[in-house]
């Protein structure tokens, strides 16, 4: 098993990269590694952090861990190196903010409805503790009926039928 320097592997992922956005199986054969290797290689880079965008060159086609990743890496530029940045990359400012933008408002929507849940959970323990406790009266009402029902029988059997006299 061949052992690559970081150098060779980060070379190889700026192919990935924008703006050459090259696919793996473009990569392979240029290079001779194989499709599984490369694959690998990218998956350690986006668990690191960096944006490899999978070789799709049109940007609304990119994975959201990509774009994210492309936010996360560009949360503290400011605008002129934001430009540069995309620039260098291919991409648009306004790509990024929009991108920036969604993160935002998935983050807010999530938090909504965590709070909707939790507020319904809230509910649904109400309703389930009302339930149980109307369940345990029926309950002790059904064992005094029928607790009624077996002495009446035993006072039938004991002094006989009353209604008949």
């Amino acid at each position: 098993m061949a052992k690559y320097s970081e150098e060779f592997k980060y070379s190889i992922m700026t192919k990935m990269m924008p703006p050459q956005n090259q696919s793996i199986s473009e990569i392979s054969r240029e290079t001779g590694l194989s499709e599984a290797t490369l694959h690998k290689w990218r998956k350690e880079a986006r668990a690191k952090g960096i944006a490899v965008p999978s070789g799709e060159l049109k940007t609304e086609r990119w994975s959201t861990q990509d774009k994210f990743l492309i936010v996360i890496e560009t949360a503290q530029l400011s605008e002129v190196e934001m430009a540069e940045y995309c620039r260098r990359k291919g991409l648009y400012v306004e790509q990024v903010q929009s991108w920036r933008d969604a993160c935002m408002q998935a983050n807010g929507g999530v938090a909504q409805e965590a709070t909707r849940l939790h507020k319904d959970l809230r509910e649904k323990e109400r309703e389930i503790k009302r339930l149980e406790v109307e369940l345990r009266r029926k309950e002790a009402a059904l064992a005094e009926t029928a607790a009624l029902l077996v002495l009446r029988k035993k006072a039938k059997a004991i002094w006989g039928d009353s209604e008949d006299a």
